[in-house]
């Protein structure tokens, strides 16, 4: 439905400014901080993207991700019960393998994610995003994070862009597809609004800020333009589409700060795993050192963390 962004208009100064606003809300004292946390932590798709990811390193993560919070932090908290665990664990295709044998070994059910369709850069012809995207799935991921081809945005080929990520939708699957918009790399935010309501209409699940290596990542104006896009969706189908705001999002307030810009945005009904992730692979240990601050009253030594 093209004329659903044919006249799209962003108001860039006023989402600059509310995105101002979003950096100077009050920070969460004692147990409300804890429990924000750890709401955090089950959304994270906890990720390794490396060159030189090896079958170890990849076996320590998935243990990592199935106890994201060390177990006497849990008790003292009376959540040891819960079932904490991350909402994903996300690698490259090569990787896949590993990743689905080590978490079965540790007898979970975390999904395992994977980057495809010519990551990060996408420049890759659609054949061969199709293959990779299709291996993934054959190797065990459960969910697919495809990177779209930012050409296509940015000479306003639209309906190349929809069929494009129809194509990928078809090679996914029974897995979750995750539509990478590389906000960094669109050039205004009227794109990234537009380019987001393809991705939906073209059948992602979620729509994702960035691949974590362009030179911007996830900010805040650009959420913000995303989550009115994901509103705008399900007002007009009844769709609920997820949200993953993903690379530079190190600290635990950063964290908290976009679990309370989905809650204002989109409402309750979007901070669950099924609709929100934050891409991240050093978040989870600040988190942690702020839960171990809150349990003990002292910041944990290197020695004293698991690594995240």
């Amino acid at each position: 439905e093209l004329g659903w962004i044919s006249k799209v208009y962003v108001n860039r100064p006023a989402v600059v400014r509310h995105a101002e606003q979003i950096k100077k809300w009050k920070t969460l004292k004692g147990n409300w901080q804890a429990a924000w946390l750890l709401k955090a932590v089950t959304c994270i798709d906890l990720t390794t993207l490396s060159g030189d990811d090896t079958p170890s390193n990849v076996q320590r993560l998935c243990f990592k991700a199935k106890h994201p919070i060390r177990e006497d932090l849990l008790k003292a908290l009376d959540m040891h019960d819960k079932g904490i665990t991350v909402g994903a664990v996300c690698v490259y295709p090569a990787r896949v393998t590993d990743a689905v044998n080590a978490l079965k070994a540790a007898g979970c059910n975390i999904p395992v994610a994977s980057v495809a369709a010519g990551f990060p850069s996408g420049q890759t012809p659609l054949e061969a995003k199709l293959a990779e995207i299709k291996l993934a799935v054959e190797y065990g991921a459960r969910e697919i994070d495809i990177v779209i081809s930012r050409s296509l945005v940015l000479t306003g080929q639209w309906e190349g862009l929809y069929e494009e990520i129809r194509q990928c939708r078809k090679a996914c699957g029974e897995a979750h597809m995750k539509t990478i918009l590389a906000t960094g790399e669109l050039g205004s935010l009227a794109n990234v609004y537009k380019a987001s309501m393809i991705a939906m209409m073209a059948g992602s699940d979620f729509i994702k800020t960035s691949t974590g290596k362009e030179v911007e990542n996830a900010t805040f104006p650009v959420g913000v333009v995303m989550m009115r896009a994901i509103k705008e969706y399900y007002w007009q189908t009844g769709n609920k589409v997820g949200f993953k705001p993903a690379g530079g999002i190190r600290t635990a307030q950063e964290a908290i700060t976009w679990l309370m810009l989905v809650k204002e945005e989109l409402g309750v009904e979007w901070l669950t795993p099924e609709l929100f992730r934050l891409g991240a692979s050093s978040l989870l240990g600040d988190i942690e050192q702020q839960i171990f601050y809150h349990v003990t009253g002292s910041y944990a030594l290197q020695h004293e963390l698991a690594m995240a």
